[in-house]
């Protein structure tokens, strides 16, 4: 299974966890300033290095070049979170070293020499970071890093060095998302160095409630005070969550009843939905799941959902390539085939 499959029953509004690090080799310059000979080298270097990196974890490892990867593929990747669209649209030689649970993964060669990235379920932050403390020391006993006493790690951006870490948490944040103040909830959350962002757009345009929390500085901070940092936001945002949600329960639970049967049944039977309709009642059906209001015949990871829902992974289901329209019905089919039946 790969690990957005999993639902974390003790956290259900945190979707997942990530802890990223990134690195630069001191033996060669930084991709920007790499020619293809010398970047192509380097990844080869890279891959050939860590070859072993199963009998590191246990994992069973992938091995590529994004080169290799067909541009649906990398755009599908993208929307599965393995790397950005900036590495996904790279022209410089790339490689890209990923676990069969997608929930560990190295880009070779992307803005940064190694980019290593760590995702779960849930509100996880404390243990992806020891796994990735590990792996990041298993990587640098084979490969030494740039690293300053000063500036810490030596990375393209500025904004990366010092621990080069960012930790975040993807939220379902439906009520509080929809009050009057959460705009200044989140300017104060900056206050303290976190940001808060919209995974697919911003303010009112945020289909399906879902927000990232991460860390704004990287450098001046150690990684303990970063993972506390992101998960006390995470949790505060959290615990204001339930609070609004809980006085909705209260005063309207027909009505929240009412309108997650609804998205429900229009997922169910729907034969065309855009990406933002279902998006939308995903997002009414998740909240419905979490409060009790209905109940699925098996566990229903709804945010595997959402990411497959999505136009690369649709499109990769179809032995043809499949125009707008053609979209939404095949992600109302999906849907269909996927949405587990009810209690």
């Amino acid at each position: 299974m790969k690990w957005f499959e999993y639902v974390d029953q003790e956290h259900p509004g945190a979707i997942s966890s990530r802890v990223r690090l990134v690195r630069n080799w001191d033996r060669y310059a930084f991709p920007s300033r790499l020619t293809q000979k010398e970047g192509l080298e380097m990844v080869r270097r890279l891959e050939q290095g860590l070859k072993d990196l199963g009998n590191f974890d246990g994992k069973q490892y992938e091995y590529a070049f994004l080169d290799e990867l067909s541009e649906l593929d990398r755009k599908a990747l993208r929307e599965r979170r393995i790397f950005n669209s900036t590495i996904a649209s790279g022209k410089r030689p790339a490689g890209v070293i990923l676990s069969q649970e997608e929930d560990t993964s190295i880009v070779l060669n992307g803005t940064d020499h190694i980019r290593i990235q760590l995702l779960s379920p849930g509100l996880n932050l404390e243990a992806l970071w020891k796994q990735g403390d590990k792996l990041d020391d298993y990587v640098n006993q084979r490969f030494s890093y740039a690293f300053d006493k000063k500036y810490g790690y030596l990375t393209s951006f500025p904004t990366n060095m010092g621990t080069g870490m960012r930790a975040s948490v993807v939220l379902h944040l439906p009520n509080l998302s929809m009050g009057k103040k959460f705009t200044g909830l989140v300017s104060e959350m900056g206050r303290f160095g976190a940001s808060v962002k919209g995974v697919y757009g911003e303010g009112s345009e945020n289909y399906g409630a879902l927000f990232q929390v991460a860390n704004q500085k990287t450098l001046g901070l150690t990684e303990k005070e970063i993972v506390d940092l992101v998960g006390r936001v995470a949790t505060q945002l959290l615990n204001q969550e339930r609070q609004v949600r809980a006085m909705a329960l209260k005063k309207h639970r027909l009505e929240c009843q009412d309108e997650a049967y609804k998205s429900y049944g229009v997922l169910k039977y729907a034969r065309r939905l855009s990406a933002r309709d279902a998006m939308t009642f995903l997002s009414q059906l998740m909240s419905g799941i979490n409060d009790g209001l209905l109940e699925t015949k098996e566990p229903c990871a709804v945010y595997r959902l959402m990411l497959g829902i999505q136009p690369a992974n649709l499109q990769k289901l179809s032995d043809r390539p499949l125009g707008k329209e053609e979209l939404d019905v095949a992600r109302a089919s999906y849907l269909r085939s996927e949405l587990p039946d009810l209690v």
